[in-house]
């Protein structure tokens, strides 16, 4: 950068300057494609922001040619239950009675592992701001994360670090965290992945849109002042590669971290609800990513002219920034509103009633461009959707690795298997105690799961459940998952793998399914292997939803999660929302809730073993197929759960995931602090039986006096089903009938120590 102001005019006259376009991550034809744009060289103002707004996490250019398949598959049935979805800052949906629900999932990954608690919790922020600008309130977050080996010294580094700052942002919001995953695996080391949702609940009148209309109208920044923090940070950090130096910690570039105040964060939600609800608000956009540059250029290019910034009125934190600084700075906790000029003084006297800055930076034209001054000269000219919409589009090599017939042909199902009583026993326990089953307690502890009194279910259920109307119960339900060794074995299966988990999880809450979010996480790009693993997990999405007759209101895509020429898993997380139209109908995950419940197992079992935890746990081995997923007997599943539900013959569901029947056998009973009596069923490989993980299975515990009407139920509908066992207040173990009597206190040992003995 020079002392003298790069300007538009300078630009024109100097049009063989060099600019290190380059070091900000543009490619040779991309920089040509901007001045063919311009019809001239670009500021340095401009390249900044076309740098930042055409990098990877903000332009999508790898993923676009893929992702359209989703409308491609989106039927008008499913498009009627959204109200906003793809391409706007989050997906909204109509859940009745004038209540709309806003959702979405974002990574903030590479900014995590660089600094772990500001990373997190800044992710946090910039979620919750996505929602607050559809107009919502947000009422709940959920954190899918995942990292390298548990008892590797980076894990002990990063973890601790990620999960405090998840949980403090979130704390000091007041929302609570009601789900998410923590998922441990070698190939995340050196890239953990930090996925944030949130939740947000409005009257379906009160929707916002990002959009400049109206020629004369003001455009107002609002919250924080901006700083040097976070220039380039996600929208860099995100689109490039570890390069694998001292075990994944230098980089080519290391912009800063953004810096989160979560009590900054708090004002500016009931300062933004309270200009919506007095009609203030014309269009509005968070600044998150690539900071002012996204926000001017994604408002004005939505609108209906052009756009008038002077950076002049920006208020800032730090001395001596100049233009492409202010532009690309990612500082937190800010909102850029289009105001009317009749109601700007209305609007700023609802920010000084929440003693939150705000500055009237400029206004919307009649032109086409978006012009941006800085000490009295023009250093920004540019055709908004340029910046925004018309970044480049590349249709990456796609090959399907030669490696992935050699994975497959690896059968999991031929590896040695427990056969004795002791054998089996140990091998419970083992799992039990195993990193990914373990009981994460040491984590959603540091989480309040239950603040502001409307947390129906959190973890440890398969679900979080929130009321959202005290007068009706009415309430919302959401999920998150993904098993990513599916996903290798079989991307496109293991994407399907991972809705059928979630849907199944709203499911067995009570509540009923109705759309999708999801984040989606690989490697490089430039890998022709990630693409096909990309494009095949993307289809399989599609295509699940389709026939879920569900639709996908938006989402992430979260390239370059590789160090050296490690990928990652490939690591589709899937993220669903339910209703449930009475939250005191919820479904519990504890058994022990009646005397004598009998347990059921819907759903069939196969011998599947391909991706299993019980591979990875006794083997260290992965590979051969992943289960069978199908999605009709899924629905059918939910239904059967629904029906059940709704006329009291549930009292208690676990969904059968990871660790198969063993484990969903020692959580139900754990959670329920209660014992439980089971017989496998007759003729059963009593491995088969407790570890196979089959999908579309769920352990159901029924009352006595229901039992027949349940299980006629499921016959007529064609569920199969098998009665497994009863649960036992009055014992204090699992006994499974010639396999192993474990006490609850043993189990409980193994499954509650595992996290606290690895971080403190």
């Amino acid at each position: 950068m020079t002392d003298k102001i790069d300007s538009v005019e300078t630009a024109k006259s100097t049009p063989e300057l060099d600019q290190p376009y380059a070091e900000l991550g543009l490619k040779d034809d991309e920089y040509q494609r901007i001045r063919e744009i311009l019809g001239r060289r670009p500021t340095e103002a401009e390249l900044a922001m076309y740098s930042v707004m055409w990098s990877e996490h903000c332009s999508y250019k790898s993923s676009k040619v893929h992702l359209k398949y989703f409308g491609e598959t989106t039927t008008e049935e499913m498009q009627s239950k959204m109200l906003a979805g793809i391409g706007e800052n989050a997906g909204v949906v109509d859940i009745g009675d004038g209540w709309a629900v806003t959702f979405k999932l974002e990574s903030h990954n590479h900014p995590s592992y660089v600094e772990p608690h500001q990373g997190a919790a800044t992710g946090v922020g910039g979620i919750v701001r996505d929602i607050m600008a559809m107009g919502a309130r947000p009422v709940a977050v959920a954190d899918p994360l995942r990292f390298g080996p548990a008892d590797a010294p980076d894990t002990k580094r990063v973890l601790p670090g990620v999960v405090e700052g998840v949980g403090s942002y979130g704390n000091c919001l007041g929302l609570p965290n009601i789900g998410g995953e923590v998922v441990f695996d070698e190939t995340y080391a050196g890239n953990p992945l930090v996925n944030a949702m949130c939740v947000g609940v409005m009257k379906a009148d009160d929707l916002h849109l990002a959009h400049a209309s109206g020629a004369g109208n003001k455009i107002i920044l609002f919250g924080a002042r901006t700083g040097l923090d976070g220039i380039g940070g996600v929208s860099v950090l995100a689109s490039e590669t570890f390069d694998g130096e001292e075990s994944g910690a230098g980089r080519k570039k290391l912009p800063s971290v953004q810096v989160g105040d979560p009590f900054a964060e708090k004002v500016l939600i009931e300062c933004c609800l309270d200009l919506y609800h007095s009609g203030l608000v014309v269009g509005i956009q968070d600044l998150g990513g690539a900071g002012l540059s996204c926000a001017t250029s994604e408002l004005a290019a939505a609108g209906d002219g052009g756009m008038r910034v002077n950076l002049d009125r920006v208020p800032l934190r730090a001395t001596g920034m100049n233009a492409a600084e202010i532009l690309s700075s990612e500082s937190q906790e800010r909102m850029c509103a289009v105001v009317e000029p009749s109601k700007v003084d209305d609007f700023m006297r609802v920010c000084r009633k929440w003693d939150v800055e705000a500055s009237v930076i400029g206004e919307v034209t009649d032109g086409d461009n978006l012009e941006i001054y800085w000490s009295d000269e023009l250093v920004v000219d540019v055709p908004p959707r340029t910046v925004a919409h018309h970044g480049p589009v590349y249709e990456r090599p796609v090959e399907r690795p030669a490696e992935q017939d050699l994975v497959a042909a690896d059968n999991a199902n031929t590896l040695p298997r427990p056969s004795t009583p002791d054998e089996l026993r140990e091998t419970v326990l083992k799992m039990a105690a195993s990193p990914n089953l373990a009981s994460r307690a040491w984590v959603t502890d540091q989480y309040d799961r239950y603040v502001r009194g409307n947390t129906v279910l959190a973890q440890p259920s398969d679900g979080g459940v929130l009321r959202i109307d005290e007068e009706t119960g009415r309430g919302i339900a959401v999920s998150t998952d993904c098993n990513a060794r599916y996903a290798r074995l079989d991307p496109y299966t293991g994407a399907q793998l991972a809705l059928a988990e979630a849907y199944r999880n709203v499911a067995t809450t009570g509540a009923s399914p109705m759309a999708v979010t999801n984040c989606l996480n690989f490697g490089s790009p430039e890998d022709p292997g990630v693409m096909w693993q990309f494009q095949q997990a993307v289809r399989g999405l599609a295509d699940g939803c389709a026939e879920l007759g569900i639709p996908v209101t938006g989402g992430n895509v979260s390239f370059y999660n590789q160090t050296g020429s490690q990928a990652i898993l490939p690591t589709p997380v899937v993220g669903v929302l339910g209703t449930i139209d009475d939250v005191t109908r919820r479904i519990p995950t504890g058994i022990g809730g009646e005397e004598g419940e009998t347990l059921i197992l819907l759903g069939e079992t196969r011998e599947e073993f391909g991706g299993s935890e019980w591979s990875r746990v006794v083997h260290d081995h992965l590979g051969g197929t992943p289960p069978q997923v199908d999605l009709a007997r899924e629905k059918l599943l939910a239904e059967v759960i629904l029906a059940g539900s709704r006329d009291g013959m549930i009292s208690a569901a676990h969904d059968l995931s990871e660790g198969g029947l063993a484990q969903a056998l020692v959580e139900t009973a754990l959670i329920g602090e209660c014992g439980a009596r089971v017989v496998l069923p007759e003729g059963a490989d009593p491995f088969v039986a407790l570890f196979s993980e089959s999908a579309g299975r769920v352990l159901v515990a029924v009352p006595r006096s229901e039992e027949l009407r349940f299980t006629d139920m499921c016959s007529a509908r064609g569920l199969p089903w098998a009665k497994v066992g009863v649960a036992d207040a009055g014992s204090d173990a699992l006994d499974i009938q010639d396999v192993a009597e474990i006490p609850l206190a043993e189990l409980g040992e193994a499954w509650e120590g595992t996290l606290p003995a690895l971080f403190g």
